[in-house]
């Protein structure tokens, strides 16, 4: 067997074709009980198949947790909050999925008593950090397996083969060979001929969003209202944030709007080619986004643009379980108090524009700002704060003159 024997493994168990296969890789190799852990963060249909593939694969068990709500108010909120788009084009959608489901994986790690907890992410991916650092973070004496870093299963093709000769059921083919992870807050896609960037992504691989050129001809404009940064009503109606971002996911992907197709830097150095769909973050992004411009301080609103980089670079790295998160979540919910007001979107083919915005704590004062009748701004001031402004750059230059 060359493996030391354990007692239980918990797995991490989307049902894809990595860990399906694992479930038995890990019995025939450690001589272990598998129990299967699934986490509810808004996949829908896809969960229905888990139970019977865990079984078939020959798990002891498995575990689903609804975290929807979890997810939306404690991770997908705060990566709204902050703004925290990675490489200006992933909403974080995985990313944001993986610390919680590290949470609850060694929470029923500790309840059957397991002597590990195992993923199934590979040695180039940046799951890999988000799992286990965070499953450390949280108890740090724990083992935690990464079986497709050090198995003989070296390809994709090589899986397939294994679950067709032990009759494990995937939907993955070597004529389908994409790789998906869903939740409320996207879809990301990988893998098949998406590995060359050059190529086309085919409009087959989409799951929340119509092609832009199927979208409705004629635009349709909604509304979306937050309290203290916070999204609460869409379209005039209150909804909680899980429902909202579920409506919105329809409303936008009807019109096309979410696909990014971006070349991102993994953790580990290498790049990577990423199909994503986030309809409802994309939108939800750009009205938080108005929102700010409308209500922040100069010098509040330009440090939080580079806190978002610095907080889109900490979830993405899988550092969530820090207290520099936890700080930059303090001082963000302290930027937000005045967050408050509407913003109006149209969404048309592809595309969503922000076309209206208004706050009761708005900063913008049409009398300073206008050309015309009514302008309260003394120009006459502005003469003395240009010398002003300009004075070391004057200084300087009568000496390069010199």
């Amino acid at each position: 067997m060359g493996k030391d024997r354990l007692n239980r493994v918990v797995l991490a168990f989307s049902g894809g074709l990595d860990t399906s296969v694992m479930v038995r890789w890990l019995r025939e190799n450690y001589g272990c009980e598998v129990i299967a852990f699934a986490a509810d963060l808004g996949q829908g249909e896809n969960l229905k198949p888990l139970p019977a593939r865990a079984e078939a694969a020959g798990a002891a068990d498995i575990v689903i947790k609804d975290l929807r709500q979890e997810f939306a108010e404690q991770y997908v909120l705060r990566g709204l909050k902050a703004q925290a788009i990675y490489e200006n084009g992933y909403p974080l959608a995985t990313a944001l999925g993986r610390p919680l489901i590290s949470r609850h994986l060694v929470e029923v790690a500790e309840k059957y008593e397991a002597d590990a907890v195992a993923h199934g992410s590979t040695g180039k991916g940046n799951d890999q950090v988000r799992f286990e650092v965070s499953a450390r973070a949280l108890a740090p004496d724990i083992e935690v397996l990464a079986p497709v870093r050090n198995w003989e299963l070296k390809t994709r093709e090589a899986e397939i083969e294994y679950a067709q000769k032990h009759k494990i059921p995937i939907e993955v083919t070597a004529a389908s060979p994409y790789s998906y992870d869903r939740n409320l807050w996207g879809v990301s896609i990988e893998c098949g001929p998406l590995e060359d960037p050059w190529q086309r992504p085919p409009d087959d691989i989409y799951q929340m969003t119509v092609s832009p050129a199927e979208a409705p001809e004629e635009p349709e404009e909604i509304t979306l209202k937050f309290e203290a940064g916070r999204p609460v009503e869409l379209n005039q109606q209150e909804l909680p944030l899980v429902e909202l971002i579920e409506q919105l996911n329809k409303l936008a992907g009807a019109h096309g709007v979410g696909r990014i197709d971006m070349v991102e830097n993994r953790l580990v150095g290498i790049k990577s080619r990423e199909i994503y769909e986030a309809p409802a973050g994309l939108v939800l992004h750009s009205a938080h986004q108005a929102l700010m411009d409308l209500v922040l301080e100069r010098d509040l609103y330009h440090y939080l643009q580079e806190l978002s980089l610095r907080y889109a670079e900490l979830v993405y790295n899988g550092l969530w379980f820090s207290e520099r998160r936890e700080a930059f979540d303090a001082l963000i919910d302290q930027a937000q108090r005045y967050l408050s007001g509407e913003v109006r979107i149209e969404l048309y083919k592809g595309r969503a524009v922000v076309n209206g915005r208004r706050s009761p704590h708005s900063l913008y004062d049409r009398a300073l700002s206008t050309y015309e009748q009514g302008d309260q701004f003394d120009q006459s001031l502005s003469t003395g704060f240009v010398r002003l402004w300009g004075l070391p750059l004057e200084v300087a230059g009568r000496r390069r003159s010199r």
